[in-house]
């Protein structure tokens, strides 16, 4: 796979399988594997081995939680159980994990309220009550829990009255006589209106305030309002409003009034001005897409009622996420190995695997016979991370023994038969086909096997992939891969989009340019491939191409993603963006000959994600665990 990169480290794994067996492997490695994810809301931030590390990370983020990788148990959150809103509006300091630390900031506030967000209603509340005015002024600060509250500040103040919010009537005032005499012996200017018109006539109008609100409470909905500065001093119009299913329940004048229906009607709201005042809905609800599906007191219940339903999510009110199954990519990568120390300590640098390939099988030669050297414990070590394993089958990219076998009914039974009872035995979800250098002569039967083992892999419940060269439309054709044959047989094609340039090649130049990445997936996706069957392979490796003081290409190697920075720095090669590649080209001369590379790095690696998420393709997979360095996976799992 990977065709010319490593074909000749395949004989030494398979004979360190060989040698050292899969008895006596300790748990060391496995050991070391994640368990513990980090949420930030819904998405991932990274993962740890134990609960305390992971708890520890979470603490330094709001909104964080916890949960185990496999099965994704609750462990701890961060998320306020109190919340403090003044009028009907908070902000992220106004949350609190105790109802003790919201009540000490909403002592200190007038018109606020805590919500228990376990809850519907107040927790606590201190609305005012009485609002103080002088003459037909107010200010933002002149509202008071007390009447005695009010007075107390009134005393400051000469024609000064106070309304009671309850009833909305004056119910004190500081005039004198005289003053009362005189005010309403002054020219008429308050008049009563209901939805903007006069109610009354124009030589009707009041010269005192307390007359003008005393004879508005006759008319159901109106105002007084002052027609020499034509601003509304006082008002009848129903500011509260309780809500039910988007339909209006009944409007009040006042706040308590609200309340008490609210309170006797099943999911309502209390609205002031376009705002949530009081809430009968539970604070979370569980979508599916956008689709509203139940409501929930708790973040427990809600989780667990989510997880029945796929793309669902959790939603606090005001619309954050805390918690979501949708669509993510599917991360699978390739071991390269089939030695199951190796294979543990590989997946134990890994954050968001989804699969992993280790190489089990092999078609050992043309009558059909296995090479098997699948280990169980390992699928049952993973499957307790939340891993699955498919396993890789290839045919040694033997073009020859190949062709032999596809001419060989017999031989492929046996092979297929053999291949998946064991994988049935292994209690896997699948297995991924390699079987690469197929000869073009052999399109026809190559397709007729496959068909034969997805038959034989999908009678017994598990799924096949395939690993297909991300060639070139030009000539794919003449190849032994029918491409939209194949992709209607099996359940996803892998497309190795790498070894764009390889050990073959006659110039030097990127593994896997991004704009030629990209192009493979267009590719792909023309050959009638479904999006949602379709895995972009990613390489975790360069190629290093060296070249004579001519200029004359003389040797390449290949280079582990994780050695690049080490080696920059040991060469001190200097990197110029190439354009065509979208990759930082880097160059170095050591005894007369100069050597280039493309460098394979996170943010390259981040661009063949985002191509993945762009084209909505399933996922991607890489090509090989152990080439990267671990601090790789932390982006890769907040990519998913």
């Amino acid at each position: 796979m990977r065709t010319k990169i490593i074909a000749a480290l395949m004989l030494l794994f398979f004979l360190q399988t060989v040698m050292a067996g899969t008895s006596g492997i300790s748990d060391a490695a496995a050991g070391q594997m994640t368990k513990y994810r980090v949420y930030q809301n819904d998405k991932a931030l990274q993962e740890f081995t134990t609960e305390a590390q992971a708890i520890a990370y979470a603490k330094k983020f709001g909104y964080s939680h916890v949960e185990t990788i496999a099965g994704r148990t609750w462990i701890w959150d961060n998320f306020p159980r109190y919340k403090v809103y003044q009028n009907g509006l908070s902000n992220a300091k106004w949350e609190f994990r105790t109802y003790e630390q919201a009540l000490s900031v909403a002592k200190k506030h007038i018109n606020v309220h805590i919500r228990d967000l376990e809850n519907i209603g107040w927790q606590f509340q201190s609305y005012a009550k009485f609002r103080l005015y002088q003459g037909d002024l107010t200010l933002p600060n002149w509202s008071f829990l007390t009447l005695d509250a009010a007075k107390q500040e009134a005393k400051k103040w000469a024609n000064a009255h106070i309304i009671d919010l309850s009833s909305n009537k004056w119910v004190w005032g500081n005039l004198t006589s005289e003053q009362t005499k005189a005010q309403r012996a002054a020219k008429p200017v308050y008049q009563i209106t209901v939805d903007g018109l006069p109610v009354q006539e124009k030589d009707k109008l009041h010269s005192f305030l307390f007359d003008a609100i005393q004879a508005s409470a006759a008319f159901k909905g109106s105002e007084v309002k002052n027609t020499a500065t034509g601003k509304v001093v006082h008002s009848n119009v129903p500011a509260y409003s309780v809500v039910q299913n988007e339909k209006v329940a009944g409007s009040f004048v006042n706040l308590d009034a609200a309340l008490q229906l609210a309170k006797k009607t099943p999911y309502s709201e209390v609205m002031h001005s376009g705002t949530v005042l009081w809430s009968g809905i539970p604070y979370l609800t569980v979508y599916q897409g956008d689709k509203k599906l139940k409501t929930f007191h708790t973040r427990a219940s809600a989780v667990a009622y989510a997880k029945y339903y796929a793309n669902s999510s959790v939603r606090q009110e005001g619309g954050r996420v805390i918690w979501s199954n949708s669509k993510s990519l599917v991360y699978l990568a390739w071991n390269g190995s089939a030695t199951s120390e190796t294979v543990l300590s590989h997946v134990a640098n890994t954050q968001g695997l989804s699969i992993d390939s280790p190489t089990w099988f092999e078609l050992a030669a043309a009558d059909g016979t296995i090479n098997d050297t699948s280990d169980k414990m390992i699928v049952t070590k993973f499957k307790e991370q939340g891993i699955q394993v498919m396993p890789l089958v290839h045919n040694q990219f033997d073009r020859k023994m190949t062709s032999e076998f596809l001419k060989n009914n017999a031989a492929q039974k046996l092979f297929i038969n053999t291949l998946a009872a064991r994988l049935a035995e292994l209690g896997v979800p699948g297995v991924n086909l390699d079987f690469e250098e197929v000869a073009g002569s052999d399109r026809g039967a190559y397709t007729a096997f496959v068909t034969a083992l997805a038959k034989a892999v999908h009678a017994k419940g598990m799924k096949l992939s395939i690993d297909l060269p991300r060639g070139s439309v030009n000539w794919n054709h003449l190849t032994a891969y029918d491409h939209a044959a194949l992709a209607s047989i099996v359940d996803t094609v892998i497309i190795m989009a790498y070894d764009e340039h390889w050990s073959g090649s006659d110039i030097p130049g990127p593994v896997a340019g991004l704009k030629w990445t990209e192009e493979g997936v267009k590719q792909f996706l023309n050959y009638g491939i479904p999006r949602s069957k379709l895995m972009l392979g990613i390489p975790f490796y360069v190629r290093e191409w060296k070249l004579d003081s001519t200029g004359k290409l003389v040797g390449n190697r290949a280079i582990f993603m994780k050695e690049i920075p080490k080696l920059i720095a040991d060469t001190k090669a200097k990197g110029v963006h190439d354009s065509a590649s979208g990759q930082m080209k880097y160059t170095y001369v050591k005894d007369g000959f100069t050597y280039q590379f493309w460098a394979e790095t996170e943010n390259t690696i981040k661009a063949r994600i985002q191509i993945a998420k762009a084209y909505d393709l399933a996922g991607v997979a890489a090509w090989r665990l152990g080439y990267e360095s671990s601090d790789l996976w932390t982006m890769m799992l907040r990519m998913k």
